[in-house]
């Protein structure tokens, strides 16, 4: 395959020369309108290198990714003092995360205060940051307020461990991930909002939208909580300010620091004056466990950092246990002198020096964004058995002294073992934790099949599982096109960037749930293409990749545009669709009279014939009324059909207002109408079917007004009923219909 990165010697020249600058983007805020804050966008020279996914896979496949970063921000702040983006404005700047421990500040600070009147900054961190040096993004974070900027948590809710972390870092701004103003909300998006809104409310943090491109997004950013937009509603990256915008200033939360120091042990996080307990070994076991319980119920937006003394106390009983915890949480870490890197798969963990206080205590920190809780204990030196050790402890629910327990021993936790760098050929540059594009050392086997992954015109993708945010590692020609991007945009990425807001939210969940359970899944859903957004169906087929010891290391992705297959089934659908309505129309017509849309008498004999089945079955009576009016013809030959037609819609409604919802209602043809009165008692059938004739006719001989005339109608009504007087519909009509003309015509009988 051929390599699409850049050549070293070009990322060398980059650095050599400096050649990166700044784009600026607004931030506005929302209820106001002004443009309040700048973020700082980095761009390569013209060429391969000019987008910052590019520039930043070719330094860090040179292994030159702390100094281009570090080139970065000071032309971020450089930029924004010579575009005078100075007070009020804020600039908001990255900083890469893996780089935070070398990251230097001392240059920015000097940029930032040579300035005229200085520049006020924010420095973002981003999610792929939390689980792969959560100590040195501990103390990044506090180095940067330590000088009086701001941090910012960006990507909120792309992935639960910024979620899990919020509590941790008191980010003083809450960046939300562009997908949930863009796509349609759901129990997802409600999970976010919730997490955010009450840490904002706890901390006055504020909370910024990002990806708002129209006013749909902007009234769903309003809908979130945000009081901050960013987006190209408000204007593209530009060299400095927007012309003609209305400035004000950002108020951050006036401190967004827990206070007290990082270094301390968790048990001095207790406040003063809190009652301590004094317990054996055996219950704080029993107290752990619980609380162990309740953080597998919280789910991945929870922490869970525990304390082990030594590497010895992290016995096969609670590698069990973690494991578990691993599975259902978002970040686990233990400590304890002599503790690896990795106690087990998916655990983070650090050795405790011999003088380090927490080496002396047994710490069990639970952190979610609606729960805290921490077991807080030292040990008292006792001897004999194990079991029997007494230890003085606090078990606290108090959110600030969990939160400095919780920063206390993750700022202890080892950065993630780095996976091996891949082989590079010699002028090739890797992309990130990548399958090299130009593969060295392979067998002839394994040429032609990376020769028949670049052939082949389905679209395969390969995501790293090991690394945050599981950015793709590999991708075909076929999927770039189908991506719509140019070679080696994909790289480095999280194929989310392929939804919108119309892909289907259930489909997402479910393949994120397959991933998480380590299992295969297919599926047909919503993609959209390259800048325009253009939308296409992907036929999608996902598989993991194990390794030796049976861990999901990798996904290959196998894509097809199925656009057209998709468009004719439900052109296809669409047209059955069609059909049925068009069928349903004509029976309907068949069963209708078109005049007064009350039923034929094909239709009310059915529904008899079934009410006589029920009747039969249930013990119940049914009467059959006869209508006929008197008068009807007269009011014909004198205003004509028109009116005589009119006269019959008037006669409908009166009979429809006058039933039961469950009675029955027919035009039998001419001025003749047809009656079911349904589920009578036998015993008063007779009696209630006269009464309800009785109302009909009344009802029926109140004046009808038709156009200036007003006539009077009066009906003969002939009543039968079930099972008395027959048990078909033909018996019953007969008995009605000789009553009915019994009634109009009383000197023939």
């Amino acid at each position: 395959m051929t390599s699409t990165a850049a050549p070293a010697s070009s990322i060398d020249e980059v650095l050599r020369t400096g050649s990166v600058h700044s784009v600026y983007q607004p931030i506005v805020e929302l209820d106001s309108g002004r443009v309040v804050a700048y973020e700082a966008l980095a761009r390569g020279p013209e060429g391969p290198l000019y987008t910052p996914d590019t520039l930043f896979a070719a330094a860090r496949s040179a292994g030159r990714l702390a100094e281009l970063d570090a080139l970065c921000r000071s032309a971020a702040l450089r930029g924004a003092v010579a575009a005078e983006l100075g007070p009020p404005l804020t600039v908001f700047v990255n900083v890469e995360p893996e780089v935070l421990e070398s990251a230097p500040l001392d240059e920015l600070l000097a940029i930032a205060t040579a300035a005229p009147a200085g520049l006020r900054v924010v420095v973002e961190i981003t999610e792929r940051a939390l689980a792969t040096r959560p100590a040195d993004l501990l103390r990044t974070v506090q180095r940067v307020r330590e000088v009086g900027w701001g941090i910012a948590l960006d990507d909120v809710g792309a992935e639960s461990m910024s979620l899990a972390f919020m509590p941790l870092l008191r980010p003083d701004v809450v960046k939300l991930d562009l997908r949930l103003v863009q796509q349609r909300p759901g129990p997802a998006v409600a999970e976010i909002m919730n997490a955010v809104n009450g840490y904002a409310e706890r901390t006055g943090a504020l909370v910024l939208a990002e990806g708002i491109e129209d006013e749909a997004h902007l009234a769903m950013a309003h809908a979130l909580g945000a009081s901050l937009g960013q987006g190209w509603h408000f204007g593209r990256p530009g060299p400095g300010a927007v012309p003609g915008s209305t400035v004000g200033r950002l108020e951050l939360p006036s401190s967004g620091a827990l206070g007290g120091d990082a270094d301390a042990s968790p048990f001095s996080c207790l406040p003063a004056g809190t009652q301590l307990r004094t317990a054996p070994k055996a219950l704080l076991i029993e107290l752990s466990k619980h609380l162990e319980r309740q953080a597998m119920r919280l789910g991945e937006t929870c922490v869970v950092a525990s304390t082990f003394q030594e590497a010895r106390h992290f016995t096969p009983a609670t590698a069990l246990r973690y494991r578990d915890l691993v599975a259902r949480t978002g970040f686990v870490c233990a400590l304890g002198a002599d503790l690896p890197v990795e106690p087990l798969p998916g655990v983070r963990g650090a050795h405790l020096a011999e003088d380090d206080p927490v080496r002396g205590e047994w710490d069990v920190v639970v952190l979610s964004p609606h729960f805290s809780a921490a077991l807080l204990a030292r040990d008292l030196g006792d001897g004999g058995p194990d079991l029997q050790r007494r230890y003085e402890y606090a078990l606290t629910y108090d959110r600030q002294t969990v939160e400095r327990a919780g920063v206390s021993l993750v700022a202890r936790v080892a950065a993630e073992p780095a996976p091996p760098a891949p082989e590079v050929a010699a002028g090739d540059v890797a992309a990130p934790a990548a399958v090299t594009a130009r593969p060295t050392g392979l067998t002839p086997d394994e040429v032609l099949l990376h020769r028949a992954l670049a052939a082949t015109t389905s679209g395969v993708a390969i995501a790293d599982m090991t690394s945050p945010d599981q950015p793709l590692v590999y991708v075909n020609a076929a999927f770039e096109q189908l991506a719509g991007l140019t070679p080696g945009e994909a790289l480095g990425r999280n194929c989310r960037f392929l939804q919108g807001p119309d892909t289907d939210p259930g489909t997402v969940d479910r393949m994120r749930q397959a991933i998480r359970e380590g299992k295969e899944f297919r599926a047909t859903l919503l993609n959209h293409r390259g800048p325009e957004r253009e939308p296409w169906w992907n036929e999608i087929h996902l598989a993991p990749v194990v390794d030796a010891a049976g861990d999901v290391v990798q996904y290959i992705g196998v894509q097809s545009d199925v656009t057209a297959r998709v468009t004719a089934e439900r052109e296809l659908l669409q047209e059955r669709d069609r059909t049925r309505r068009h069928l349903a129309q004509i029976e309907e017509l068949a069963y209708t009279d078109p005049l007064t849309a009350l039923p034929n008498r094909r239709r009310f004999e059915e529904r008899m014939e079934a009410a006589l089945w029920q009747a039969r079955l249930d013990g119940s009576a049914v009467a059959l009324l006869f209508l006929d009016l008197d008068g009807f013809k007269a009011v014909n030959d004198a205003l004509g059909h028109a009116a005589g037609d009119e006269l019959l819609q008037v006669v409908a409604d009166r009979l429809r207002g006058r039933l039961r919802r469950g009675d029955l209602l027919a035009r039998l043809g001419g001025d003749e109408f047809l009656v079911g009165l349904l589920g009578l008692d036998p015993a008063t059938a007779e009696a209630e079917a006269g009464r309800v004739a009785d109302q009909l006719h009344a009802v029926l001989t109140e004046p009808v007004v038709l156009g200036a005339r007003t006539v009077q109608v009066r009906a003969s009504v002939g009543v039968s009923v079930h099972p008395d007087d027959g048990a078909e519909f033909g018996q019953l009509l007969h008995r009605a219909d000789a009553r009915m003309y019994a009634r109009k015509h009383p000197t023939a009988v």
